[in-house]
């Protein structure tokens, strides 16, 4: 199943995700009926990641690499991830998470230049109706 979420951020543009439940069923069920939760916003390399939801999710089908605009759930740091490019580890050309992520759904918008805008922000991850 599709669920469409908005992040909204207060000093800056929202992003909007489409997370899908193929890859990794259980972690997307848990975060939706979650939803509102409210993180703060960290920046490493061109990822976003977020400080810890409330997401108690083990690794399911976890990946060493991901794929540009993936949105993943990091279990060892119970945090969401919005990969935008690369981070400061691995090889030209690939995106690697610091350990295992479950891929949970893309980031629809904006592009990269919200990176500028988002490191320390705090956010809210809602159910877009």
């Amino acid at each position: 199943m599709k669920y469409s979420i908005m992040v909204e951020i207060l000093h800056s543009s929202n992003i909007f995700l489409e997370l899908d439940d193929v890859h990794s069923t259980n972690t997307v069920n848990d975060f939706v009926s979650k939803l509102p939760f409210t993180v703060d916003l960290n920046i490493w390399g061109d990822e976003i990641y977020t400080s810890k939801s409330p997401i108690p999710q083990p690794e399911e089908n976890a990946k060493s690499t991901v794929q540009l605009n993936d949105v993943a759930y990091w279990p060892t740091g119970k945090a969401i991830c919005l990969f935008y490019g690369p981070a400061p580890i691995g090889n030209p050309g690939e995106i690697i998470p610091v350990s295992p992520v479950n891929i949970i759904g893309k980031i629809i918008s904006p592009y990269k230049k919200i990176l500028n805008d988002v490191h320390s922000e705090r956010a809210t991850f809602r159910l877009q109706s």
